[in-house]
């Protein structure tokens, strides 16, 4: 995060000519198990990762901005530029990645903030696309520069939830609460064991030095995901209205299976992984909590089988990578693999031991180009910390 933090306030100083006055980061995410479990009222086991969204910024230049009351905003990573007028209603629109932040700045007008002209530059080493929700990354710093600048300190639900309201509102995007709440709550060396129905939190240590966790990104991202979501959450509330419950987070196993014979078998196999995910999120926990991490691994393959047979959002590539750590196996340094994120794509998230690193890294790349003639990106981070102001 310092090197980032050090080239966005570089690149500030060219774009604008003057040094920033404020630079704030907030981290992406891996959810390490409990996976569309969110908008079903369930649990979820997430961390937020070593990769960031830093923002610098800087009053605006009354020689050259004049006295137009916007914010100039630059960002390196998506090589564009996108203004926010002060002085009228904000709206959404083009260019598209400037609407998560125009939804975080229209939900501090809602709370009386007053806001004046500023430059920013947004700089993020969060992948793109990857379900390391670089969007909740980008909220989330957003977020905390306006509390730096306004002098507005919101409670870290208060936050979690407005950038929540910004990506439905403004990105379209009907998330749940899991990415928020991680970039905002997280702490280092520890999941964040999160309840999506009351909201509350339960950090779960994870501060074996010998342990780490490694993203593998597919570099695929198949174009069903925002149809096939939107059919999943629909399939969801049929399971729990034909199931007699408020959401599925309420049906027991018990629940399901006395209802077979009345549900399609589609609609049974939604509800089967989201029961059993729940279940599944809440023993990892444990099994962390004492350090068993390969009961955890064996719990994680357990997620990815129920993500690609019962509610069907992998595709060949997670598979294959799934496969690769499985070959590879525990006696190698792998305890558990699966899938991360809303599916078709992006990224598996792994338990791994940090003294086979190397060569795991080596046998994911060389097995999975093999089989698949993609080139997979890795990194590997352990838990880190939420968001953070690093000048003010």
């Amino acid at each position: 995060m310092e090197k980032l933090a050090r080239n966005a306030e570089r690149a500030f100083a060219q774009k604008f000519g003057q040094s920033p006055k404020w630079l704030v980061s907030a981290p992406g995410r891996v959810n390490l198990i409990g996976e569309h479990t969110d908008y079903n009222d369930g649990f979820v086991l997430p961390m937020a990762i070593e990769r960031h969204t830093v923002i610098a910024a800087g009053p605006a230049n009354a020689k050259t901005r004049g006295k137009a009351r916007r914010i100039w905003i630059s960002s390196l990573q998506k090589g564009g530029f996108a203004t926010i007028d002060l002085s009228a209603p904000i709206r959404r629109g083009l260019p598209k990645w400037a609407n998560y932040i125009k939804g975080v700045v229209a939900g501090f007008q809602a709370l009386d903030c007053t806001l004046e002209p500023m430059e920013w530059l947004v700089a993020s080493d969060v992948p793109l696309g990857g379900g390391l929700s670089s969007s909740a990354s980008l909220e989330v710093a957003t977020a905390t520069l306006l509390e730096t600048v306004t002098g507005r300190k919101l409670d870290p639900v208060e936050k979690a939830l407005l950038c929540q309201k910004a990506e439905h509102d403004f990105a379209l995007v009907p998330c749940g609460i899991m990415d928020q709440f991680t970039s905002v709550m997280a702490q280092a060396n520890h999941l964040l064991l999160l309840d999506c129905r009351s909201r509350k939190t339960e950090l779960i240590p994870m501060t074996d030095p010998a342990v780490s966790v490694l993203i593998v990104n597919s570099n695929v991202h198949h174009k069903l995901m925002d149809g096939e979501y939107a059919k999943r959450r629909k399939d969801c509330e049929t399971a729990a209205r034909r199931l007699g419950v408020k959401s599925l987070r309420d049906a027991t196993p018990a629940d399901l299976a006395k209802a077979r014979n009345k549900l399609e078998q589609v609609i049974y196999r939604r509800a089967r992984h989201v029961i059993s995910e729940n279940a599944r999120t809440l023993q990892t926990a444990r099994e962390i909590r004492n350090g068993n991490w390969e009961k955890a691994g064996q719990l994680m393959y357990e997620s990815h089988d129920s993500l690609r047979y019962d509610y069907e959002v992998s595709c060949p590539e997670l598979d294959c990578l799934v496969e690769i750590a499985k070959n590879i196996g525990p006696e190698n340094g792998v305890w558990g693999c699966r899938m991360t994120g809303g599916g078709f794509g992006g990224c598996t998230v792994s338990l791994v031991q940090k003294r086979c690193l190397a060569d795991i890294s080596r046998r994911f790349k060389l097995q999975y180009r093999k089989a698949t003639g993609i080139e997979p990106s890795l990194f590997v981070s352990r838990p880190a910390a939420g968001a953070s102001i690093i000048q003010s």
